[in-house]
């Protein structure tokens, strides 16, 4: 009878031995298997961080374009720009105004 509780005793160690070898090396998958994603994660925060200042820069880019076409539009509507433009492109003058033509 001692011998038989001697030998459940044992099985018993074994198998409390094995189970604990398998619990250390599942917790040991999970704990690469994390350290993995987590380095994957931070490059993919780093790309992000990168593309979003690239983004803020043609931001500041677009307003700055923004701010010049608002320039452009109010100097297109002043009454000189207009003048120059109608001598430059339809040769328009005024009433009474002479023009001198170079001869080539």
């Amino acid at each position: 009878m001692a011998r038989t509780r001697r030998r459940v005793e044992y099985r018993k160690k074994t198998q409390n031995r094995f189970s604990m070898i398998l619990v250390g090396i599942v917790v040991a998958c999970i704990t690469v298997m994390v350290l993995v994603k987590s380095t994957d994660i931070r490059h993919k925060i780093e790309l992000k961080a990168q593309e979003e200042q690239l983004l803020d820069e043609k931001i500041l880019a677009e307003e700055e374009r923004a701010a010049e076409i608002d320039e452009f539009g109010k100097e297109v509507q002043t009454k000189g720009y207009i003048e120059d433009m109608a001598r430059e492109k339809l040769g328009l003058v005024y009433e009474g105004e002479i023009l001198f033509k170079e001869e080539k």
